[in-house]
């Protein structure tokens, strides 16, 4: 295992986020020459903290499906827009300029992100290739080299309107709220250019309602772009993998209806991939 802390600066901005990374190691035992995909994980914090839930814990799962996994902590407030999106965006830079270093597909990177982690893995799926993103990145004349392979959305946050986590973009916008809160709003931003993209939710999630999943994935094939939704009748927000080892210390948050999405989400990413 290459476990290490690799920090991210987003260029023109002081915030620092960090890259926790999983990297299988290679063997001469086994396939010594494999290059494996990634999956890149935002976990969830309503842009406030983020999550020990829905990191490590489900990093363990996407290990054992045999990709390598790298954790982002990204900036969250006081830091403001876009200093996430960009420590995305430089992660997706580092995995590809490492990938011969890790036995790494740069074709084959995978956003992962649950809850507001999720609304920060939809926006890049979104911005990878605009001329905001681009440019930040210096990237005008290379675009390809931001571009990933698909999207893993875990109860995201997507809406900015009348089904809006309201908390999670006034911390992500701060004093930029009302002028940007509807540009984030990410069902109306979806383009033929965002990556294949899977998609969990509860119907009873109270706290970011499911209906935010429903726009993205209603967008989606507006634009002509590959989805999958899958809503458990049951269930409140944050579940991780709703099993015993990521419920909360008060002991909430195990939904045995909902532990099925990470093997529909192994099948999902198969699929993807070998496509890719």
């Amino acid at each position: 295992m290459i476990h290490k802390k690799i920090e991210i600066k987003a260029r023109g901005m002081e915030a620092v986020g960090n890259l926790y990374t999983y990297f299988l190691d290679s063997s001469i035992e086994m396939r010594p020459d494999e290059k494996r995909p990634v999956i890149l994980m935002c976990p969830g914090g309503g842009y406030e903290m983020t999550s020990d839930r829905e990191a490590e814990p489900m990093a363990m799962q996407f290990l054992a499906m045999g990709y390598h996994v790298a954790v982002l902590r990204y900036s969250v407030c006081p830091v403001r827009y876009p200093a996430a999106l960009l420590q995305v965006a430089e992660s997706v830079l580092y995995l590809k300029e490492h990938a011969d270093e890790y036995h790494i597909d740069p074709e084959k990177i995978v956003v992962q992100g649950c809850s507001a982690g999720g609304h920060l893995a939809a926006n890049y799926g979104i911005a990878w290739n605009s001329p905001f993103l681009t440019k930040l990145m210096g990237m005008e004349n290379d675009p390809e080299r931001l571009c990933v392979a698909g999207l893993l959305l875990c109860y995201p946050v997507i809406t900015s309107g009348e089904k809006a986590h309201e908390e999670s973009f006034r911390n992500l916008l701060g004093e930029q709220y009302e002028e940007k809160k509807d540009e984030l709003s990410l069902e109306n931003q979806v383009t033929p250019d965002t990556p294949p993209t899977f998609l969990w939710h509860t119907a009873t999630d109270e706290t970011v309602p499911v209906e935010n999943s429903l726009y993205f994935f209603q967008a989606c094939l507006q634009q002509g772009v590959s989805a999958e939704l899958h809503i458990y009748p049951v269930g409140g927000h944050g579940l991780s993998l709703a099993n015993e080892e990521t419920c909360r210390a008060n002991g909430i948050g195990v939904q045995k209806e909902c532990q099925s999405w990470i093997g529909l989400a192994q099948t999902w990413l198969e699929e993807i991939l070998i496509k890719n």
